[in-house]
């Protein structure tokens, strides 16, 4: 009898953490259950407390990676971002990430890791940033690729590769 108590109980939890999840989903404001398809008009300081807009780096094929110091899988990608920077920067490559925390501790881990891309502060409330661009359960990291026109090409819920980089961006940055 304690077994049946049990799996009834497990059971009922499922069913709750289901329905949460899918109310989160489906209950987001009108404005961000709407999916961006291109650049968002984002503006938030930088390392040096300098404000900046993802439209400077327009004209370029942009990674937009959403991140934090916490966050291991983030950590495992940067140095991977660091050197697509360096090889690809000069044709038209730009990394830009978004911290989802405060600057001390994203501008520390910034120089540490030798950061090549600009990081810009989001505080944790920049999460919200990423979810008309398809984060719907405010994860990080996550990752979306622009071509040169602004319009999203790839979005990465969780870790993305050097190699799914590359395939990506490749014939994107051939394009003039």
């Amino acid at each position: 009898m304690k077994l049946k108590n049990f799996v009834i109980i497990i059971i009922a939890l499922i069913a709750l953490g289901t329905g949460i999840l899918t109310h989160r989903i489906t209950a987001q404001p009108q404005d961000q259950n709407k999916q961006t398809t291109g650049l968002p008009d984002i503006t938030l300081p930088d390392l040096e407390g300098n404000q900046r807009s993802l439209s400077e780096w327009q004209g370029k094929v942009i990674v937009l990676n959403f991140w934090a110091t916490w966050c291991s899988p983030c950590r495992k990608e940067i140095p991977e971002f660091i050197e697509l920077q360096k090889q690809f920067g000069d044709k038209g490559l730009q990394f830009i990430g978004i911290a989802v925390e405060e600057l001390e501790p994203a501008k520390e881990y910034s120089n540490h890791a030798g950061i090549n891309y600009p990081i810009l502060i989001g505080q944790p409330t920049a999460i919200n940033f990423s979810v008309p661009l398809g984060n719907m359960i405010s994860t990080v990291p996550f990752t979306v690729i622009f071509d040169r026109q602004g319009n999203v090409v790839h979005k990465q819920l969780g870790e993305i590769s050097k190699k799914n980089i590359q395939e990506i961006i490749r014939p994107l940055l051939g394009k003039r």
